[in-house]
C-alpha cells in the first residue's frame, strides 16, 4: 500500500485500508513513525520503496505490507521510476522473509500520486517476473488488484 513520505493516510488506497482495519493499524503506523523519527529526528520522512510489515487488524488478511511509493510532481524521472520498483522489490523481499506466500498489489502510487497508470502497470509485472525468476517457489499467488477499466486492460495485457 502507498503511504504518504510524511506517513499521512487520509488519502487513496491507504485511507481505505486503515479505515477498515481499524484503529490499532493506525496506532502501529504512528508508533512505527514515532521510533524512527526519536533516531533519525523529528523531521525524518520515510524513504520511497520501503516496505513495512503489519497485522492486518479488522481485514481477512493476517498481515499488510505497507510501502512508501512515489509522488510525481510534474515531469517522471527514472528515478522515480527506480522508487517505484523498489517498492515491489521490497515488498516481495518482505514476503519472502516472513514466509507470505500470496500477496495482493495495489496500483502503487497512480491515483492520488500521479505516476502514469501504463508505466506503473509496466514496472509492476516487470518487477514481479523479475523476482519470481529467482524465487517463484516462495509464492502460491501474487494479485495484482485494479479499480479502474484503463488499469484492468493494462495489467490484463503486461500479464
Amino acid at each position: 500500500m502507498p503511504v504518504n513520505p510524511k506517513c499521512v493516510i487520509e488519502i487513496g488506497i491507504a485511507n481505505a485500508i486503515h479505515s477498515a482495519a481499524g484503529i490499532e493499524m493506525r496506532e502501529e503506523c504512528s508508533q512505527y513513525m514515532d521510533r524512527r523519527r526519536a533516531q533519525y529526528g523529528k523531521d525524518y520522512e520515510e524513504p520511497n520503496g520501503q516496505a513495512l510489515l503489519t497485522a492486518g487488524y479488522n481485514l481477512p488478511a493476517e498481515h499488510v505490507i505497507h510501502t512508501v511509493g512515489p509522488i510525481v510532481y510534474g515531469k517522471l524521472t527514472e528515478d522515480l521510476k527506480e522508487d517505484l520498483r523498489n517498492c515491489y522489490k521490497n515488498v516481495l523481499k518482505c514476503c519472502v522473509e516472513h514466509g507470505i506466500r500470496f500477496v495482493a498489489f495495489c496500483c502503487i502510487s497512480t491515483g492520488e500520486f500521479h505516476f502514469p497508470n501504463d508505466e506503473a502497470a509496466r514496472i509492476a509485472v516487470e518487477e514481479v517476473r523479475k523476482f519470481l525468476e529467482k524465487h517463484e517457489e516462495n509464492f502460491d499467488r501474487i494479485l495484482f488488484n485494479v479499480f479502474k477499466d484503463v488499469d484492468r486492460a493494462l495489467y490484463q495485457e503486461l500479464v
